[in-house]
């Protein structure tokens, strides 16, 4: 497995520009663009170019970006187009326009006239994975939206990632810390009556996230909304017992949950490994008991993804390179209907995600799979002293220097069966 994961790192990982969050002009008439609003548990970030960092803020902050998105003769769908320098050039990158961390009350104002102007008054909520940093995390949303054509209002929920490899237990926790806000968030949106329809996607550890927020709102509230109708669950990195009493705890009726499986997720695979050897819900046979029929008693939709190929060597972020299933899902939502029905045939492969990347503990096994990406990767050294200091390893090739970093890797069959208060 160790084999696995550092060749998915060298095949996957390159050294790019950071701090791409420094807005730019844009005059070219054949960019697209992109608004959403951010609500953040992470603290401020040192350069300006980052906004947030992966370390976590006392109170959740609120932003408003806009992205550039270059045409699609120079870019394939379902791909982020990161500058190779900076500034970024809109006619061949993904380009900040706007970066504005703003109050409160402004993102509130900012959420109810943006519901209020579009066509079906509804939110789609997405939540990344492990291993993001800040502008990960919105360049690839931003892609997802724009690929998806969805005209729901899009809010990024981005909690505390190091973007690093091995701070594994580090993101874990850092879920955990932005349960309350994320919940809170949840009720706001259930609250405002603009709002009609609320859509929440998440992907690998955000959906451990997203799990645990929707089920302290079903206890709180005894019930969860009618307004939340999807609830799309991409190649969760959930343990599977726990699913079981999460959906239980949520009692009935659900929003219309839909389960994204690939059975040969090799991010999952290692995930496995660290939890016990207990399977991850992202990457059960939804065909084997028990889960067939669990998943068909708690009307929970499975679309298995594991035929399909995507440039992701850990098979783990398909979601969002797949050109297909991105505009699907957009068309179905913009639709309101339910991502799945009996309509649906092998062809209609409905997901999408943010950048997926492997899974590993931070101990010295971590290191050792790490330790000959750092000799060759800029992104990796700058990371690599930091956990070497906290298990007292030797860094191969000297020490590293810099701020908690990245490696940055990454950005159908159906079965039916105020904002943000901590």
């Amino acid at each position: 497995m160790a084999t696995v994961v550092l060749l998915a790192l060298l095949e996957g990982c390159a050294s790019r520009p950071t701090g791409v969050l420094s807005p730019v002009a844009d005059t070219s008439p054949s960019t697209s663009r992109v608004e959403m609003l951010v609500a953040t548990t992470r603290g401020r970030a040192s350069k300006p170019g980052e906004m947030f960092a992966g370390e976590r803020g006392m109170t959740p902050s609120f932003a408003e970006i806009t992205v550039s998105i270059p045409p699609d003769d120079v870019r394939k769908v379902g791909e982020v187009a990161w500058p190779k320098k900076l500034p970024s050039n809109p006619t061949t990158d993904f380009a900040t326009l706007r970066a504005e961390e703003v109050s409160r009350d402004r993102a509130e104002n900012w959420l109810k006239t943006s519901v209020s102007q579009s066509s079906d008054r509804s939110v789609l909520v997405f939540i990344h994975g492990f291993n993001n940093r800040f502008e990960d995390s919105v360049y690839r949303f931003a892609q997802i939206v724009h690929d998806s054509g969805t005209r729901s209002i899009p809010v990024l929920v981005t909690w505390p990632s190091r973007g690093s490899l091995l701070a594994y237990g580090y993101d874990r926790e850092s879920t955990n810390y932005t349960r309350n806000a994320l919940e809170n968030l949840f009720q706001y949106l259930a609250r405002d009556p603009g709002v009609k329809e609320v859509s929440v996607l998440a992907h690998s550890m955000g959906n451990w996230l997203a799990l645990e927020s929707l089920r302290q709102m079903a206890i709180r509230n005894g019930r969860l909304p009618p307004k939340f109708k999807n609830v799309m669950l991409a190649a969760p990195d959930v343990d599977v017992d726990v699913f079981r009493s999460q959906i239980a705890d949520m009692g009935t009726p659900r929003p219309q949950f839909t389960l994204f499986v690939s059975r040969d997720d090799r991010a999952l695979a290692v995930s496995r490994r660290v939890w016990g050897d207990v399977a991850r819900l992202g990457s059960i046979d939804p065909e084997q008991e028990p889960y067939k029929t669990e998943l068909a008693a708690n009307d929970i939709s499975v679309i298995d993804l594991t035929k399909i190929k995507t440039g992701d060597s850990l098979h783990h972020g398909k979601f969002a390179e797949s050109p297909e299933i991105v505009q699907l899902i957009g068309t179905r939502l913009s639709d309101g209907q339910a991502l799945t029905d009996n309509r649906l045939g092998l062809g209609d492969h409905i997901v999408t995600a943010t950048a997926g990347v492997a899974h590993a503990a931070g101990t010295a096994a971590g290191l050792a799979i790490a330790a000959p990406v750092a000799a060759v990767d800029q992104n990796t050294r700058d990371n690599f002293a930091n956990h070497v200091g906290v298990l007292g390893a030797t860094v191969p090739g000297g020490p590293a220097r810099g701020r908690p970093g990245s490696v940055d890797c990454g950005s159908a069959k159906t079965t039916s069966t105020k904002i943000c208060d901590r």
